[in-house]
């Protein structure tokens, strides 16, 4: 059970870890300006929307 929790974690760490970084740095969010689950949810969906554009735009000047 623990290597299998050891392994989890450090997929974990390579794959969804960086990208809240990024977002905390790059984008800026450190913390949510709206109050309310819903409000919350809908600031998270247009951190990731800007995120994602970000990342399609460097992506397609790469190629």
């Amino acid at each position: 059970m623990r290597t299998c929790l050891f392994r989890f974690c450090c997929w974990r760490a390579k794959t969804v870890e960086p990208v809240f970084g990024i977002i905390k740095h790059v984008l800026g969010l450190q913390q949510f300006s709206r109050r309310g689950v819903d409000d919350v949810a809908g600031e998270w969906t247009l951190t990731n929307l800007a995120w994602n554009v970000k990342r399609m735009n460097v992506l397609s000047l790469a190629v």
